[in-house]
């Protein structure tokens, strides 16, 4: 990826490139579609296993693979989709070159990127809380790639993948979205399309076959569109510049920075750190926190119920009653404040667990 101060946690990759230049594409007849990219999050695994299954062994594109996963683990993806199906399969590693008829999977922590022909890593802020996330690969394949680019959306809950998916049409690349009822959680699919709509909605076991069948189609490519390339270039890394953004009025979860928005759009936020989060997630998110606060609330509440007993206990033994029946109303008071909170809390559960981790 080009260089530059305002890309922070993106690798350089090997090789001489043009420094601050995009990849070209020149109009070419007879070209066709060499990039697919696939995301999914809860109850991808198993329909990232049908999906690859039905991949020909000779499939004539490369195939990039996000499936959320928790920082600091280890991820054993790679070796699964290299088992479930004829492609050889790995975790993804920085600079390498894209390869048609491999599968190259997001390690744990890193974003994974798409850079001419080379695969890129990045430490860099996260997106809806999840690095590795679906958003940032689907949208520097778009970029990079254009019309060449088939974007995937599986299982999984929430949003991500549904802004990338619509930056990957938006480019004239194609959408395949996993049938909602065919998936184990359809937040991903409802939200890609609801957001970006698809050229397919198939069945994991299908979208194989259907992918061999896109990829025997020529495309004809595009003209460069200039200047608007270089802002999608830097929204899909979290640098985009303070003019084309306003203040949102909210904090990151991540971090405690002002959330900023694109201009006139309210739909997807970012930090100044470049944290980014869709509204769903970050709705989602301060629902959790919410959550753990009132789990916090409602222990200290019982401990306070607990004390006023204890102590009522103590009064009445030493004969004063006046400050028994004190602490029988402060017990009482903070017993029924304990009361509502249970009570939201147990007929109205929020997830305890992010879109994807393991719970």
């Amino acid at each position: 990826m080009a260089a530059g101060n305002d890309l922070a946690g993106v690798h350089e990759p090997p090789g001489d490139e043009q420094g601050g230049r995009l990849p070209a594409m020149n109009p070419s007849p007879g070209t066709y579609r060499d990039l697919v990219v696939i995301g999914a999050s809860a109850g991808g695994v198993e329909a990232l296993r049908s999906l690859v299954a039905g991949l020909p062994a000779d499939l004539p594109a490369a195939v990039l693979v996000v499936l959320h996963l928790p920082a600091g683990g280890s991820s054993v993806l790679g070796s699964i989709l290299d088992d479930a199906g004829p492609l050889p399969s790995a975790a993804a590693e920085h600079g390498t070159p894209i390869t048609s008829g491999h599968l190259y999977v997001a390690p744990p922590d890193h974003h994974l990127l798409v850079e001419g022909d080379c695969t890129v890593l990045s430490d860099g802020p996260t997106e809806s809380g999840h690095r590795p996330a679906v958003n940032t690969l689907f949208r520097s394949a778009a970029l990079a790639r254009g019309p060449l680019v088939v974007g995937v959306v599986l299982s999984g809950v929430l949003d991500d993948g549904a802004a990338g998916l619509a930056a990957i049409r938006s480019s004239g690349g194609l959408a395949i979205v996993q049938d909602p009822d065919d998936a184990a959680y359809r937040g991903m699919p409802d939200s890609a399309l609801a957001t970006a709509g698809a050229d397919h909605v198939l069945p994991a076991a299908a979208i194989g076959e259907q992918l061999a069948r896109l990829l025997a189609v020529p495309v004809e490519l595009p003209a460069s569109d200039g200047p608007g390339a270089m802002l999608r270039y830097q929204e899909a890394l979290g640098s985009l510049p303070e003019s084309v953004t306003q203040a949102a009025g909210l904090v990151c979860p991540d971090c405690g920075r002002a959330l900023s928005a694109p201009a006139g759009d309210l739909e997807g936020f970012r930090c100044q750190a470049g944290h980014a989060w869709s509204a769903d997630a970050l709705l989602a998110t301060a629902d959790h926190r919410m959550q753990a606060a009132l789990w916090t609330a409602l222990r200290s509440l019982d401990e306070k119920t607990a004390l006023a007993r204890q102590l009522e206990d103590t009064a009445r033994g030493h004969g004063n009653e006046d400050r028994a029946q004190r602490y029988v109303a402060s017990g009482q008071e903070t017993d029924a404040a304990a009361r509502l909170i249970r009570a939201r809390l147990t007929t109205d559960p929020a997830e305890t667990t992010k879109d994807g981790d393991p719970g």
